[in-house]
């Protein structure tokens, strides 16, 4: 049996999921952020299923994402379970201050180029570091591959590689019951915001955050998946339909970048401001990321290109 538990996030998104499996090993996925209330949470809703902190033996964890890692170290550290994450995952789990470093200069630098003022560029930057103490490193003691499986006694749980949302994203399959763990891959109530990263084997390279995930989802679709457990929100019955409309409304989405874009020359900050207009500081890299993905789209397409001024990004219609 697979348990949900909603643990307690600092972040706009609300609650995020843990989910228990009642197997050998008794598995844990995901673990909410570094915080004292998250953890004290989730100790009194294992309690509540007759469990302790000291009773997990195996950590899995779904992405890099602070909410989803947070505290894996100490949920490790007090029970002695093994931590379980994709290869492609390992590092930044292991050299956690080290990789979020790189991370936000690499934001940074890309807010610069794509017309953020540099004030807000440094306040964002601060931001980031505050936030992470909400996350945490932790030694990863059973590395996965794509494509392989988790071997629990009662399921087997295939493991596929699934990027966009992050570069990390993993999902978990279980053939047999038709159950998909998916993390942040697919939520129901709000579309995953593929955010913009530096790619995994290029730090100086920028991934295209949208056109991977949609990529990811199209292979996700193909799964024949009874039920999808979400990082947050409710189940997903028919996960075929919502994936369907995500791509409906990416189209929808890249079709008014375009008609913006068709009547003046934009750079991707322009283009948030005239979607949403003047925009929370600490939501100027979620909107920056959600513009360009769709810019990259029709970049992909031959629809606009990017052109420089002065160290400047700024996209006009071909």
């Amino acid at each position: 049996m697979i348990h949900c538990f909603p643990i307690p996030t600092p972040f706009m998104v609300g609650r995020v999921n843990v989910y228990l499996i009642e197997d050998d090993p008794l598995t844990l996925v995901d673990t909410g952020p570094n915080s004292g209330k998250a953890l004290d949470e989730l100790e009194r809703t294992l309690a509540d299923h007759g469990r302790r902190v000291e009773d997990l033996e195996l950590i899995v964890l779904t992405h890099q994402h602070l909410d989803h890692q947070g505290l894996a170290q100490i949920l490790a550290r007090r029970s002695g379970a093994d931590v379980a994450a994709l290869d492609r995952l390992v590092p930044l789990l292991e050299r956690y201050a080290e990789f979020n470093e790189a991370d936000d200069a690499f934001a940074e630098a890309l807010m610069l180029r794509h017309g953020l003022s540099p004030d807000v560029a440094v306040a964002l930057r601060s931001v980031s570091r505050a936030f992470r103490a909400w996350g945490s490193s932790v030694e990863v003691t059973r590395t996965l591959t794509d494509g392989g499986v988790l071997e629990l006694r009662d399921r087997t749980l295939q493991v596929f590689h699934r990027p966009g949302h992050s570069p990390t994203d993993t999902i978990f399959w279980d053939e047999q019951r038709g159950e998909l763990i998916a993390g942040d891959h697919l939520i129901k109530h709000i579309s995953s915001n593929p955010l913009i990263t530096r790619t995994l084997d290029d730090g100086d390279e920028r991934l295209q955050a949208l056109v991977t995930y949609m990529d990811s989802l199209r292979k996700t679709r193909e799964l024949p998946a009874k039920r999808v457990l979400s990082g947050h929100g409710d189940p997903i019955e028919d996960h075929v339909a919502l994936i369907d409309e995500r791509f409906r409304m990416h189209e929808r989405r890249a079709a008014k970048i375009l008609g913006l874009i068709a009547e003046q020359p934009r750079t991707a900050h322009d283009l948030a401001q005239a979607l949403w207009g003047n925009i929370a500081v600490t939501q100027a890299f979620l909107t920056l990321s959600e513009v360009l993905g769709h810019v990259d789209l029709l970049l992909n397409r031959g629809q606009v290109r990017e052109i420089d001024r002065d160290g400047i990004s700024v996209f006009e219609a071909v």
